[in-house]
């Protein structure tokens, strides 16, 4: 049987606390979901975790753990173990103005639509924008931790003993929490900082022009990075997204 719902804290590395809900039960998810059923365009931080397949030649196995993170409060959800889905969570991962952010996202949404019915209506990996506003196409194929270091100027630790751990385990450990919880909230703040409307007051030193701040705006009106959403962005990101799919 599955633990019970449950809230914890977890304080990442810049001294952010993040009031994170851990379950497996869809009416929780549900209440979740609704503290932000107000709001109408939100960049929402998402992950997902499964357990790895050391078999030879083995499938990948299902998501175990859905990870949703809002600000400064995140969602670790053991979907694997839950006995239904949610239909507000349904529309929250469909609604148009809602962006998804992620490294490697497309795969993860692509995992939900499968194996659980679940469409994300506008999954963004950051990594296009950040090597664009950063001018180093070197973070097209950078991993969460360097992208972290680039954008945030965070050091976070992301330990092989937890990622490659048993995420379908009824009782989520410690350490699995805090790396759900950290993996959502550094992806959120990674999307708030490239993708917000004065996200270039957000990069520090970075030097960023006026013409490259005009456009950040204008793909957060779009709701998705250019490649994704044709046009004369589209023109600039699909190279990259060309690269990134190589």
């Amino acid at each position: 049987m599955a633990a019970a719902t449950y809230e914890t804290t977890v304080v990442m590395g810049d001294g952010a606390a993040i009031h994170t809900t851990v379950t497996s039960s869809y009416a929780d998810v549900h209440r979740f979901l609704m503290e932000f059923g107000a709001y109408n365009n939100l960049i929402v931080g998402l992950d997902a975790e499964w357990r790895p397949n050391f078999q030879p030649g083995g499938g990948e196995n299902q998501i175990a753990v859905l990870q949703l993170c809002i600000g400064h409060r995140c969602l670790v959800y053991q979907i694997i173990h839950d006995v239904g889905i949610s239909s507000t969570l349904k529309s929250f991962l469909a609604h148009p103005g809602h962006t998804f952010v992620g490294v490697g996202v497309s795969k993860d949404a692509q995992k939900l639509l499968h194996e659980y019915g679940l469409r994300v209506a506008n999954p963004v990996d950051p990594r296009y924008a950040a090597a664009h506003w950063l001018s180093r196409p070197d973070l097209l194929q950078a991993g969460l931790k360097s992208l972290a270091l680039a954008v945030m100027g965070a050091n976070i630790d992301k330990p092989q003993s937890v990622t490659l751990s048993a995420w379908d385990a009824h009782v989520l450990t410690a350490a699995q929490v805090t790396y759900a919880t950290m993996d959502a909230y550094v992806s959120y703040e990674i999307g708030r900082r490239l993708l917000s409307n004065n996200y270039h007051g957000c990069l520090g030193d970075n030097d960023v022009s006026a013409r490259h701040r005009d456009m950040g705006i204008l793909f957060v009106t779009n709701g998705m990075l250019g490649w994704n959403g044709g046009g004369r962005l589209g023109k600039l990101f699909k190279p990259l997204a060309d690269k990134l799919e190589e």
